[in-house]
């Protein structure tokens, strides 16, 4: 377990100081669908638009780690777009996955799966390492990448494992069951009610899961209960005898600047993680 608390000073500067480096010749591939052409089918014309990734790699080196990366907005709005990494030999998959109310619950989920998977299979032949495979995500593409993650059912579904994932890293992700998911499914109290059922990765936590990165931003400002339900996340990993968590709250950034703010222990974790990696 690590426990951080990094200053805002800290946080700007690195935002902003973000630079190629020597040497590293970078290409995109853009609306690569993830779904095969007969999931997608002619009569569903949004899930064809909306099922695709844009994918960002190293042209000159092999056996690189990539990051599928989920945007937030509520599992309701948002677009795909790259984050911003100082190493840019980290491969970068932007998805777009089906928002409510187009598509119905748990859609959201069964498309971050199935971009998840396209990646592992496809990675190798962008020179990509398929056992260096990251699921992150910021607010509800936070609590895709943790359902993802660990609830084996999602990958299970497109002939994967969750345990083939090098790591899970919500970013101010909702680990109680997402406070849209619970409408969705008929709840009509508060928000900040928690409920953790099968829709809750907190329900999913267990000893064996790949290493998990949380990464929240200060509890002063945050939004409501997120520290604290991570919190209950990381002390429960722990104590079921999880051997990799880490935990980071961020001093002086809210729920949407921690966004930013938080690739900073994101790659960290990624490259750490990527160089001892024995998989």
């Amino acid at each position: 377990m690590k426990t951080k608390l990094l200053s805002t000073l800290i946080i700007a500067v690195c935002c902003i100081s973000v630079q190629a480096q020597k040497n590293v010749s970078v290409k995109t591939v853009n609306n690569i669908s993830y779904y095969d052409k007969a999931e997608t089918g002619a009569a569903d014309s949004y899930k064809a638009s909306q099922c695709v990734l844009d994918l960002r790699y190293p042209e000159n080196k092999s056996g690189f780690a990539t990051v599928v990366w989920f945007h937030g907005g509520g599992l309701t709005g948002g677009k795909r777009h790259f984050i911003r990494l100082l190493d840019q030999t980290i491969a970068i998959a932007a998805v777009s996955y089906r928002l409510s109310p187009k598509v119905e619950h748990p859609g959201y989920l069964q498309d971050a799966a199935a971009a998840t998977a396209w990646v592992i299979r496809n990675i190798a032949q962008y020179g990509g390492d398929s056992n260096k495979i990251f699921v992150a995500g910021h607010s509800a593409g936070g609590y895709l990448s943790a359902m993802i993650g660990m609830d084996p059912r999602w990958l299970n579904e497109r002939g994967m494992s969750n345990l083939q994932l090098a790591g899970i890293i919500p970013v101010s992700g909702q680990v109680t069951t997402h406070f849209h998911v619970k409408k969705l499914r008929g709840d009509t109290g508060p928000e900040f009610r928690p409920i953790i059922d099968e829709f809750a990765p907190l329900y999913h936590s267990a000893s064996n899961l790949p290493p998990i990165c949380l990464i929240l931003g200060d509890r002063r400002i945050e939004y409501k209960n997120r520290v604290e339900e991570n919190a209950l996340l990381e002390v429960s990993l722990r104590n079921l005898g999880h051997t990799h968590v880490e935990f980071y709250e961020m001093g002086g950034l809210n729920h949407g600047t921690v966004g930013c703010g938080g690739l900073i222990p994101l790659e960290n974790f990624v490259k750490n993680l990527s160089k001892n990696s024995n998989r």
